[in-house]
């Protein structure tokens, strides 16, 4: 706890600070860059979930052939003037696959952190002056699309719930086989 309390003081006191601000957001963005599809796919196989593992896949395939095939016709110059691949932006793009899979797998409650995480990368984009704010919607709608092209809900092996009316309660089991 100590730790997080001092890093939220150092960032506090360094958001004034533009130079400091952007180095971090774009910073953090390129990290997101990999942990959230790694963390992803890490926890998929994790949970055995073996047929999202290969929708993940899948999604994540078409999403970086298409971002890039798209970089490479548009030849869009990015804020920076770095070079002719800015449209759209492969950080968003990326992490907004991981998110709308993540949501879509397992549920609106693991995929709106991860949503939230997806968005922060986009601000780096453009906070970081490497993308236009279009540039960062177009990645964001190519990474959910490639997504739920391939991916189902999870479908667990046990639901619980239980049932109460007029004439009383039970807890019902159902079990897939």
């Amino acid at each position: 706890m100590r730790k997080f309390l001092f890093l939220f003081v150092f960032l506090c006191s360094q958001w004034g600070n533009t130079q400091v601000q952007s180095t971090f957001a774009e910073s953090t963005g390129d990290a997101l860059l990999y942990a959230l599809p790694i963390s992803t796919i890490a926890t998929t196989i994790f949970i055995k979930d073996y047929k999202g593992v290969k929708q993940f896949s899948k999604g994540f395939l078409v999403n970086a052939v298409t971002t890039e095939a798209l970089k490479l016709i548009i030849k869009k110059e990015r804020p920076n003037q770095a070079n002719f691949k800015s449209f759209p932006s492969g950080h968003t793009s990326i992490t907004f696959q991981s998110a709308a899979f993540i949501q879509k797998r397992y549920g609106w409650e693991y995929g709106i952190p991860v949503y939230a995480l997806a968005a922060f990368t986009g601000y780096s984009r453009i906070e970081s002056k490497n993308h236009y704010f279009i540039d960062v919607v177009a990645g964001a709608a190519i990474g959910i699309s490639s997504s739920y092209l391939f991916t189902t809900k999870y479908e667990r092996n046990i639901d619980v719930s239980l049932a109460i009316d007029s004439y009383g309660s039970s807890i019902i089991f159902v079990y897939q086989f």
